[in-house]
């Protein structure tokens, strides 16, 4: 079973950036697709975007795409999500999340997940 760590949030001005990362450990990382999640004060937990095994095809959510990339080093078992253009609506505790790689990517239904890092954007 895999375990996930998240880090990298803080405190961002809005337009600023922000690089969260989560490693990887207690499994074979290439096994898994890996995902994003946020969670922002009263509201539903939402799914950012994920990346497949190998780290070539990515799916994000309308509202993120064009200002989030994700990525991951397979040899650091690493998954990265970078925060661009960053809005006061992006304010969220960030998950990662983690499911066997056969699944879709953009199937938001994951196994495994962090604990969360807190991003806040002021504005």
């Amino acid at each position: 079973q895999v375990q996930l760590v998240e880090s990298g949030g803080g405190l961002v001005q809005a337009g600023g950036s922000l690089r969260l990362s989560c490693a990887a450990s207690g499994g074979t990382f290439t096994n898994y697709a890996m995902g994003w999640f946020r969670q922002a004060p009263g509201k539903e937990r939402e799914f950012v975007g994920a990346i497949n095994w190998i780290g070539s095809t990515t799916y994000y959510t309308d509202s993120v795409k064009g200002r989030f990339t994700i990525s991951r080093d397979n040899g650091r078992n690493t998954v990265y999500v970078q925060m661009n253009s960053l809005k006061p609506e992006d304010t969220a505790v960030y998950y990662c999340a983690a499911k066997p790689r056969v699944r879709s990517i953009a199937d938001a239904k994951f196994d495994y997940w962090g604990q969360g890092t807190q991003v806040t954007v002021s504005s």
